[in-house]
């Protein structure tokens, strides 16, 4: 029963140490790193990211952040780097080493073959006084003061730190690129995120259903429309379509509420003018944005003045964008 009372605690005190271990690298940020960033923004090549336990793990995340940022990169073992896997690097390769001690005796023979080969070498190290770090043209500090493990000895604040750091390189070179949304949905067209950033109104809507009536339309043709178009609502149009309101479901139970005479009404009596509206080539993501801005289940989809189709909640349910 102690150990439950203390779990509580003991994650609170694991993100505090991870949290302030971040901070500390703060002031670490400076002329150094960016003489890196600039380094590697001249670079024919590719990134090279190495390490060895779990700093070989991270050198993966770091990998996958890269290449999804726009920076071509790779990962390779520094143990299999020693034992066949270097010709994978080429001369134009920059090579960052992920190491806390920057002492692991893998790095310290991989370390000099780089340096035949003519590859620029940065290192993500936790120490700056490491045989990693004199070598490297570069050093990104990555220290801490201990490990949010009890016993200091489990990678976790380090690892963190490391992943950090590498985030933090990763976004400046975005940034200095001008990677935009657009650019990162070429990386990522699988997916809700992919989806969420390359897919228009004009990929989702149902272009088959287009509920209209005039204003001159009878009770009966509009309950009609809205029955067989199945989508809720039906848009109110005048002359070459162009839209003047919207009746939906909700609007009819209104009107019904007041006990008028059925067979007088006509569309025009019953709309809600100006209806939220989006047009055909704006991102799908941004409809969803108006529909729960606005607590409504569709918009009319336009072009100019004119009424091209409706975009429903269940069509972007149907893509996973919801």
């Amino acid at each position: 029963m102690k150990l439950l009372k203390n779990i509580k605690n003991t994650a609170i005190n694991v993100l505090q140490n991870e949290a302030h271990a971040l901070l500390k690298l703060v002031p670490h940020i400076g002329d150094e790193f960016e003489a890196c960033v600039a380094d590697l923004l001249q670079t024919s090549g590719r990134i090279v990211v190495t390490g060895i336990g779990k700093s070989a793990i991270v050198s993966n995340k770091i990998v996958a952040t890269l290449n999804s940022t726009g920076t071509p990169s790779l990962f390779l073992h520094a143990a299999d780097a020693i034992h066949g896997d270097l010709g994978m690097i080429k001369k134009e390769d920059f090579v960052i080493c992920v190491s806390k001690s920057g002492n692991t005796p893998e790095i310290k023979v991989l370390v000099p073959l780089l340096k035949q080969l003519g590859n620029k070498l940065i290192a993500l190290v936790g120490n700056t006084e490491s045989y990693l770090a004199t070598q490297a043209d570069h050093v990104l500090y990555a220290g801490i003061t201990e490990e949010a493990c009890p016993n200091n000895l489990a990678p976790t604040t380090s690892t963190t730190a490391q992943m950090a750091m590498g985030d933090a390189l990763a976004i400046c070179l975005l940034t200095a690129r001008g990677f935009s949304a657009e650019s990162f949905a070429r990386f990522h067209p699988g997916g809700t995120l992919g989806k969420q950033l390359y897919l228009k109104v004009a990929d989702v809507m149902d272009k088959s259903l287009l509920p209209l009536v005039t204003e001159e339309a009878s009770l009966k043709d509009v309950i009609v429309e809205i029955s067989s178009k199945r989508l809720g609502a039906t848009a109110v149009v005048g002359t070459n379509k162009r839209l003047l309101g919207i009746i939906t479901d909700g609007d009819l139970r209104r009107m019904l509420q007041k006990d008028p005479d059925l067979r007088q009404i006509q569309a025009g009596a019953i709309m809600t003018p100006g209806p939220k509206t989006i047009e055909a080539e704006a991102y799908a993501v941004t409809a969803l944005g108006l529909m729960r801005s606005h607590n409504i289940t569709q918009l009319v989809v336009t072009a100019g003045e004119d009424v091209i189709g409706f975009i429903h909640i269940h069509d972007l349910m149907k893509e996973g964008i919801v």
